[in-house]
């Protein structure tokens, strides 16, 4: 039996903007200024600050980047990152985790939703004739920070780990493998658990015993457990529609929807020539006009929805002509759009 996660492997999607800000709450105890963090993302600290955004992969990449390059221990750094997760501030993932019967159907939905996290890895659970294997798949993720991306995750299941079993009366034993790093365990303190480590392994995995698979969570709750797994799929599905250099050209335009800016303006915008810019949309299967048209179509509905005329749509939208207007509406959706107006109470 194998239970993995998406199948496109990607971890290329919107993420929360907490996982920077423990990357840069990390970086100050390591005295690295937040300007250095964030050189070269297009982020700026209200970004960050802000609980509503979602930053793009390749950002919070160049976070990491930017910081590895500074940093005077790359370990230290990394344990600092982990132990900053909990449950709540992993979001509605945190909540179906916790709720889930058992510590089974948790690693389940931790697999399933993995690219939720702050994780860049896919996580594959294969059952045994023992309990189970967590495998930790880094093979889609830039090798020059996979050794930081490794550590900091198991330093942040260790963080959750104590909520997760501490109910048990005697000492479990986990054994952990870590393929290609290396990894500083006499960092990891465990108290509740007998950790065998396999520095010398060919993947990265946490093997888990089957009696602690059927543990109750804590919290568990079937009602509310499939309640969060709803709401994580229809998350993850959101999130993997906005993704890679698509979702950065859409959330330009939806900025300022009536004085678009020229490809080429974007393309400065993002340090990438027009040519690279127009490549990159087309290897996601989009093209610039496309997406124009999409978010024009898309903010046309929602204003001629919220009571606007057809008149006041294409002005917002920075049509000159309202003919215009109606024919590209027309044109994108195959209605006029008078069809979509509400009329105003």
């Amino acid at each position: 039996m194998s239970i993995g996660g998406a199948a496109q492997a990607d971890w290329d999607i919107p993420r929360p903007a907490a996982t920077c800000r423990h990357l840069l709450a990390a970086a100050r105890l390591h005295g690295i200024d937040t300007a250095d963090c964030l050189a070269g993302t297009n982020l700026s600290v209200a970004d960050i600050e802000d609980s509503a955004t979602e930053v793009q992969a390749g950002q919070e990449l160049g976070i990491v980047r930017n910081i590895l390059a500074r940093v005077d221990d790359p370990h230290e750094f990394a344990c600092d990152v982990g132990v900053q997760y909990n449950f709540a501030n992993m979001g509605i993932l945190g909540y179906a985790l916790l709720a889930s019967p058992t510590l089974g159907d948790a690693v389940n939905i931790a697999c399933r939703y993995a690219a939720l996290s702050s994780t860049f890895h896919r996580l594959t659970r294969c059952d045994t004739d023992d309990g189970a294997v967590l495998v930790f798949d880094n093979s889609a993720v830039p090798a020059d920070v996979r050794e930081f991306m490794l550590e900091r995750d198991m330093f942040a299941v260790i963080n959750v780990a104590p909520l997760l079993i501490g109910q048990l009366d005697s000492t479990i034993a986990l054994k952990v493998e870590l393929a290609g790093i290396d990894f500083p365990v006499d960092r990891l303190e465990f108290p509740w658990l007998a950790v065998e480590f396999d520095l010398a392994a060919t993947r990265s995995a946490i093997s888990i015993p089957a009696n602690v698979l059927t543990l109750a969570m804590p919290a568990a709750d079937a009602a509310t457990a499939l309640t969060c797994a709803q709401q994580c799929e229809e998350l993850f599905e959101s999130r993997r529609q906005r993704r890679g250099m698509a979702a950065l050209v859409r959330s330009r335009l939806v900025r300022d929807p009536g004085q678009l800016p020229a490809m080429a303006e974007i393309a400065d915008e993002l340090c990438i020539t027009e040519r690279t810019l127009h490549r990159r949309l087309a290897a996601e299967r989009t093209s610039y006009r496309a997406l124009v048209d999409e978010v024009r179509v898309t903010l046309a509905v929602a204003l001629l929805e919220s009571g606007l005329t057809v008149e006041e749509t294409a002005r917002q939208l920075g049509y000159s002509e309202t003919a215009a207007f109606t024919r590209a509406f027309s044109r994108w959706t195959g209605t006029p759009p008078s069809r979509h107006r509400r009329v105003r109470a």
